[in-house]
């Protein structure tokens, strides 16, 4: 009966000793379950996160070492040139890189007025620029910009742009209806023909310019101009 008894005594504290077991292991820090069984969150993965905790930067302090990705924060950008960019186009030619000139042209219709004039235009700046397009113009009375005619404005050609290098020139051709006759003479038309000392051409973008022939005055009928474009090439 003894020996029952102790059996008995044996198998109690195996019990006592399991349920222990038992307990300590869903206890924090225990050994854990299988997660199929219990749900408990394995131990290593619990020290995982404990040592994340840890590493985990406070706050004020610096970040420099840490493995933890820092915040995005956007890219300054570089101020924008006002320089065109590598094998960009040069900018438009301003009034203030240009000489204007003009002279009777060798080619132009027969009568006693102009006729035609050629302008020229010179880039008296440091920078290569761009002239483009048809030119208006404008008969200067007195010889005064003030008190400018705008002619009627026939363009031909077609308008390409023409890179005028510093030193270099362009050009465009001014024909006008031409007066007839001796003396003040005369307009096929009827109208009374108008003499100017000056013209205001104006180029797209690149400003309003006087210009004065080099041996006489613009006669001209019908205040009717017929211009071409902007060329690279000297026109007759």
């Amino acid at each position: 009966m003894q020996y029952v008894n102790g059996m008995r005594g044996s198998a109690m504290a195996v019990v006592v000793a399991s349920v222990a077991l038992a307990v300590a292991g869903c206890q924090p820090g225990g050994s854990g379950a299988d997660t199929a069984d219990g749900g408990v969150t394995p131990s290593g993965a619990a020290s995982s996160a404990a040592s994340s905790k840890a590493d985990a930067p406070k706050p004020g302090s610096s970040t420099s070492g840490s493995s933890t990705p820092s915040a995005s924060r956007p890219t300054p950008t570089a101020p924008a040139s006002s320089a065109p960019a590598s094998g960009g186009s040069a900018a438009t030619c301003a009034a203030s890189s240009l000489k204007a000139t003009a002279r009777q042209a060798a080619v132009r219709p027969a009568g006693t007025g102009t006729g035609a004039a050629v302008v020229e235009f010179t880039n008296v700046s440091g920078r290569t620029c761009v002239l483009k397009g048809h030119p208006t113009v404008a008969g200067a009375g007195n010889g005064s910009p003030e008190m400018n005619v705008p002619l009627t404005v026939k363009p031909t050609g077609v308008a390409t742009s023409v890179t005028v290098v510093p030193g270099g020139k362009a050009w465009v051709k001014l024909t006008f209806v031409q007066v007839q006759g001796e003396g003040d003479g005369y307009c096929v038309s009827g109208s009374a023909p108008v003499l100017y000392p000056t013209m205001v051409v104006q180029l797209p973008s690149s400003g309003a310019h006087q210009v004065a022939l080099d041996d006489g005055q613009f006669a001209e009928c019908d205040d009717t101009v017929t211009v071409t474009a902007v060329s690279a090439l000297r026109p007759s």
